[in-house]
């Protein structure tokens, strides 16, 4: 038996006027998804346990069947193992986003963030970027790492720093009030704009009309993760497909192996063949048992507000992940369980996360079901099945 966990990051949504009152999971043509629900397991699952924040690393983590309760330590040491951090029990570990700021106010606590990801800047972009802040920044015991895109990280000593808010939480909005109450950290991030406004990459993206990086911004700080092995947890040999440092870093931390997928950049131009060929391989050439696929895409599309970009970015997973994993999958003989979800939702109409229920679809290849018609969140609420512990997800697609 093979194990795949689909994960279409921030797929679910609410009901839009633009869509005739469909949301966009509906409104998407997910063929395929529809056809494995009408033989499979619908429902809802609680992925965010109550009181914790529906970030994509608690939501994520309990996918995987690790319970965010016992062994959530903050977002950023988990992308910290991705990119190959030395985390020691001392350190704290802060998310570093470039971000777009406004530009025409004078002071630094008046200007509104405008976007989150900076306009899913380049990789190469982003490196020159932060290494010219990096440069800048020589204090003492503050070490800055390149990540991927927009995503990158500040490890410092451990020390009571705050609360530090999700830039995606607060798009539009001015942001003195969401500055950390760190003098060091704020101080940062307000040199960090007279740094980076006027660079040369900045300059060439204000040329071609495009969204400057021209700010950091410090979130999601945590410390070391300690992550059990999910062999040892489940008996099953498993692998981790995703562009986003966050996903790397928690099949690392756990033991699992992680496949890089040439132009899988977490945006919605990014390679879903590519991700598709990868989990075949890893399961029907490489003996793991189980493969855990990520696709970033419809969460990006619902922090930019793009309606037509997230039915596509859905569209996409359907047509260009799924189905030929599937075929791939049932040319092979291979008996095949599979789970397709979002971790959390990411409505349109407010560009962040909710901690409502997700609906998840679970298609057992030797012992097809009763579903209903279509995948979607009221066909799942409909259905009566919740599971309220996320993490306990996991144990109805291996046992």
């Amino acid at each position: 038996m093979k194990y795949v966990v689909l994960l279409s990051d921030g797929m679910a949504g609410e009901p839009l006027a633009q869509l005739d009152g469909k949301t966009t999971m509906e409104a998407a043509a997910k063929p395929v998804m529809d056809e494995l629900a009408r033989d499979g397991l619908v429902g809802l699952a609680n992925t965010v346990p109550a009181g914790m924040s529906p970030g994509s690393d608690v939501a994520n983590l309990g996918v995987c069947g690790y319970d965010p309760k016992v062994y959530y330590t903050g977002r950023s040491p988990l992308e910290a193992l991705s990119i190959g951090a030395d985390l020691k029990e001392e350190d704290l570990s802060l998310r570093m986003n470039l971000v777009t700021l406004s530009s025409e106010e004078a002071a630094y606590a008046d200007k509104r963030i405008l976007d989150h990801s900076a306009g899913e800047i380049s990789d190469e972009e982003a490196k020159e970027l932060v290494s010219a802040v990096s440069a800048a920044f020589t204090r003492p015991g503050y070490i800055f790492y390149p990540g991927t895109s927009y995503r990158h990280l500040l490890v410092t000593k451990k020390r009571e720093i705050g609360q530090l808010t999700p830039p995606h939480d607060i798009l539009e909005k001015v942001i003195g009030d969401y500055l950390p109450a760190d003098a060091i950290l704020g101080d940062m991030m307000a040199k960090s704009y007279e740094i980076l406004k006027d660079h040369p990459i900045n300059a060439a993206r204000r040329e071609k009309s495009l969204n400057e990086a021209n700010s950091l911004w410090f979130w999601g700080a945590g410390t070391k993760p300690l992550l059990t092995s999910f062999t040892e947890k489940t008996g099953k040999k498993g692998a981790m497909i995703s562009a986003v440092d966050l996903l790397k870093g928690i099949a690392i931390g756990a033991g699992m192996e992680t496949i890089e997928v040439e132009g899988a950049n977490g945006g919605l131009h990014t390679n879903y063949e590519g991700k598709a060929a990868a989990a075949a391989k890893t399961l029907l050439e490489d003996g793991n048992d189980f493969v855990y696929i990520h696709v970033e895409a419809p969460d990006e599309m619902g922090h930019q507000g793009l309606i037509k970009e997230k039915v596509e970015a859905i569209e996409n997973v359907d047509r260009r992940v799924l189905a030929p994993l599937l075929k791939e999958l049932r040319a092979s003989g291979e008996a095949f369980r599979i789970m397709i979800l979002p971790d959390h939702p990411t409505p349109i109409a407010l560009r962040t996360h909710t901690a409502a229920a997700v609906p998840f679809l679970l298609y057992d290849s030797e012992k097809p079901e009763k579903g209903p018609a279509s995948f979607s969140e009221k066909s799942a609420k409909e259905t009566g099945h919740v599971v309220k512990k996320g993490y306990t997800l996991i144990d109805y697609l291996l046992k």
